[in-house]
């Protein structure tokens, strides 16, 4: 569910640098020039901001665990460093510095992962240790990878390859790869768990086809065709909570509502219908066709769309429920969050049905008359290569400002928790009295 947007047109928003939902889409996390916000989005019609957080400026990554108090965050000031808070009660947790930039985190009740361009950190979440570092990954400048969210498992896939669309998926609870996908011929550009974990969704650089695996065993389920016309970069899947839809946005104007259900042959031969009937005759013609035409042949269109009213933004989308209706959010570049019903029945054009801006009239920037000219583009962090300087084993990352948890909500610096503090199984953090205790971690 989460998605950097780099504001890249003359409507884009040049303080807007980064958005993500949380795992259960019940929070909007957007980091911006000046620092960073959380919203509520348990409301149609009103999204109130949680918190504004100015510890440091320039975020480019802002990732808050469920409904909890921990948040995530990294600056383009300082890209190596992530940087873990607190934000209820304005502690810092811990701080990690990294052998090149950050470019993802994942966060679960169980595992906070870190990606980097050839390496993966995985991190306890109740106490922060580092569990597993994956050295000389494959090369992955996007830092792409997804982490199921969960209570059983804590699956994470990322790209197997450079070259290919080929997904590890790894068990970052057990530290153990699982399976290999070889899921598109060309390299991989977006991935994502439903809820329970039990599928993954993905599409490569080319953005025609979105495909549906069944986790752990790697089983394709679904095969999606966004389209045909052009090559699109998919920056966005999503399922809904009980994985019965999956949404894709990109750099067009649309955005595709696929229904996850498996057509019985049965279904047909009850209703001969002109498009039953057309149905059987492509299914005849597919057994002496070529394979790829009777592949695409057998491909879904999408259920329902979205038109949105901008083009070429990034955007991040999800599918949630709403006060008790189904409800399409996109987080747009442009600085807005929108809004849209579902007709789970019949699908079609979903209706927008309320727009929030995440940033207040007058806190616009100054760019002249009428926007004219495009809008200056923060710099990004650099992923150089770093084979040759990568961290070993014995050289982990380094935490520098380790605090401790006490009972009045302070943190004491260095303290190291008794032992009997720490949870015995996966620590819940949908209070916000609870939230994953630091110990000393210089050992």
């Amino acid at each position: 569910m989460e998605s950097q947007l780099t504001p890249d047109s003359p409507g884009g928003r040049r303080d807007l640098m980064c958005a993500s939902f949380n795992q259960d889409t019940t929070s909007l996390s957007v980091g911006t020039k000046t620092g960073y916000r959380l919203f509520s989005v348990t409301s149609v019609d009103k999204m109130d901001c949680i918190h504004e957080g100015v510890e440091c400026s320039d975020i480019y990554i802002v990732e808050r665990l469920f409904s909890s108090s921990l948040v995530v965050v990294v600056s383009l000031s300082m890209p190596r460093r992530m940087n873990v808070y607190h934000f209820k009660k304005g502690t810092e947790i811990c701080n990690y510095s990294y052998s090149n930039s950050i470019l993802s985190v994942r966060l679960n009740r169980q595992r906070l992962v870190v990606c980097l361009e050839e390496s993966v950190y995985i991190h306890n979440i109740k106490d922060m240790k580092l569990l597993k570092t994956l050295l000389n990954t494959p090369s992955n400048p996007s830092g792409l990878c997804a982490l199921s969210v969960n209570h059983g498992n804590s699956y994470l896939a990322y790209p197997g390859s450079a070259t290919n669309g080929e997904i590890i998926v790894y068990d970052a609870n057990i530290l153990s790869t699982v399976t290999l996908i070889p899921a598109h011929d060309s390299p991989l550009a977006a991935l994502s768990f439903n809820a329970s974990g039990t599928k993954l969704a993905s599409a490569s650089e080319k953005g025609t086809v979105i495909r549906v695996f069944t986790v752990p065993e790697g089983q394709k389920l679904f095969e999606f065709r966004r389209g045909m016309k052009r090559y699109v970069s998919i920056s966005s899947l999503s399922f809904s909570g009980d994985a019965q839809f999956l949404c894709a946005s990109s750099n067009t104007e649309t955005v595709h509502i696929f229904k996850l259900e498996q057509h019985s042959p049965n279904q047909q031969e009850e209703s001969p219908t002109w498009s039953a009937y057309v149905g059987k005759m492509f299914t005849a013609a597919s057994t002496y066709l070529p394979a790829q035409v009777s592949d695409m042949m057998h491909q879904d269109r999408a259920f329902a769309t979205v038109r949105l009213n901008v083009c070429g933004q990034k955007n991040v989308c999800a599918l949630t429920t709403i006060q008790k209706l189904p409800r399409l959010l996109v987080a747009s570049s442009d600085g807005h969050l929108y809004i849209y019903n579902l007709d789970p029945q019949d699908g079609g054009d979903c209706v927008l049905v309320q727009t929030h801006r995440l940033f207040e009239v007058d806190e616009e920037p100054a760019e002249g008359k009428g926007g004219e000219g495009p809008e200056e583009i923060p710099p990004q962090p650099t992923n150089q290569s770093y084979a040759a300087t990568v961290a070993l084993p014995s050289s982990p990352p380094t935490s520098t400002t380790l605090m401790g948890y006490s009972e009045d909500g302070g943190a004491q610096r260095g303290e190291v928790i008794p032992e009997h503090e720490f949870a015995e199984g996966p620590v819940c953090l949908d209070d916000e009295n609870e939230f994953p205790p630091v110990g000393n971690l210089s050992n």
